[in-house]
């Protein structure tokens, strides 16, 4: 009987030591990726990493660069002339004939859910005037995002040059870059497209190659898969829950599927969104000057643990009045300060105020037309 207890109170002591191990590192034991990042999509805050920072092969989640310069471009409406070069493109297709026209917009989409490789040269052709001059873009766009491990050599990310690379973190960013653009969030999540096919009785249907988005995993709301011999597998994806937007990147991934969802309900499970509402935050300004003429152009929000809410706070910076401010309101700043949510001694989020009565209509338009340009308007 005394062994029993002995046997017992061992096995028990076991259990509790397991229990210790953190999460994180039981999460990172289980991705299969050699490279892995998971990132919350709004604040950047990176969540989990597995050498997030070490170049790699791509392959094709390189389309996620071809197709958000293809939509900021501003031509989707525009009809394309497939080239004998797109054409004859290796790897997956969508099988386009050569002379045929189809919309930019139907390329995107085959890009996007179909991968298709002749869709890239297309599209890099249209956009850039060469796949050569679409590739110089997409290295001036990259460097514009802070890519700073990435260098592409074309716009399908097949294995065909050694210059083409980048990094699970780099990547993310670009996913980032790309979900705040409201048609690209569409294209990504859309799970069957059907576009056009002159000279045949049938449209063409697409089917979205990304499984977590069509039957794995729920809360996925977008993606682009990726597969070369050299670069192995590769994904990226994005999932919403409670209110918490997550990006997920996986390179050379065996299981790479259930690489994200692990990494997604470890995120889900350990991070929630504090918010600190617009108005609350100015309703503290005790100044007489300021009181009742602030307003924040959004609430302040962040991804914390638990055990991080404690150390959430709001420091309030603002303009010293001006004596001739009392006289001409119009010569007061639209911006006169700035509420920083701090956790602990980290600055995590900041929102400009804005002085009420020094808006006019005009000013009030360019404003937002920079905050919207900074990603933090409506498709923000």
């Amino acid at each position: 009987m005394k062994i029993r207890k002995q046997i017992a109170l061992f096995i028990a002591a076991v259990m509790m030591l397991f229990s210790c191990i953190p999460d994180r590192a039981k999460a990172m034991s289980e991705v299969s990726a050699q490279s892995a990042i998971l990132m919350e999509q709004h604040s950047g805050r990176i969540l989990f990493e597995k050498d997030a920072h070490t170049k790699r092969r791509i392959a094709s989640i390189t389309k996620i660069m071809t197709a958000i310069l293809a939509i900021e471009s501003g031509k989707m409406d525009d009809m394309v002339t497939v080239s004998a070069r797109a054409v004859h493109t290796d790897g997956s297709s969508i099988y386009l004939r050569e002379g045929e026209k189809i919309k930019l917009r139907d390329l995107v989409y085959g890009l996007m859910l179909r991968s298709g490789n002749d869709a890239a040269v297309a599209i890099a052709e249209h956009v850039g005037g060469s796949v050569e001059g679409f590739v110089f873009l997409m290295n001036q766009k990259a460097a514009e995002i802070g890519m700073r491990d990435t260098h592409f050599a074309n716009p399908h990310g097949l294995d065909d040059a050694e210059n083409h690379y980048s990094t699970a973190y780099d990547m993310a960013l670009l996913m980032q870059y790309a979900m705040r653009n409201k048609e690209f969030r569409k294209i990504a999540g859309t799970k069957v497209y059907r576009a056009p096919n002159p000279g045949e009785e049938w449209d063409r249907v697409w089917r979205n190659k990304n499984k977590l988005l069509t039957n794995l995993y729920e809360y996925c709301t977008g993606g682009k898969t990726g597969y070369t011999k050299r670069a192995k597998r590769t994904l990226v994806t994005t999932a919403s829950k409670g209110g918490l937007d997550l990006i997920a990147v996986t390179l050379n991934a065996p299981d790479d599927w259930n690489d994200h969802i692990a990494m997604y309900e470890y995120g889900f499970t350990h991070y929630m969104i504090a918010k600190v509402d617009r108005d609350r935050m100015v309703k503290k300004i005790r100044d007489s000057f300021y009181r009742k003429n602030i307003e924040a152009i959004r609430d302040l929000r962040y991804p914390v643990t638990e055990d991080e809410i404690k150390e959430l706070h709001v420091k309030i910076y603002l303009l010293r009045p001006k004596k001739e401010w009392n006289n001409d309101k119009s010569s007061i700043p639209a911006i006169v300060g700035k509420a920083v949510l701090y956790l602990g001694d980290q600055a995590v989020d900041e929102v400009p105020l804005l002085y009420k009565k020094s808006i006019s209509k005009e000013t009030d338009h360019s404003i937002w037309h920079v905050f919207h340009f900074l990603g933090v308007g409506n498709d923000g």
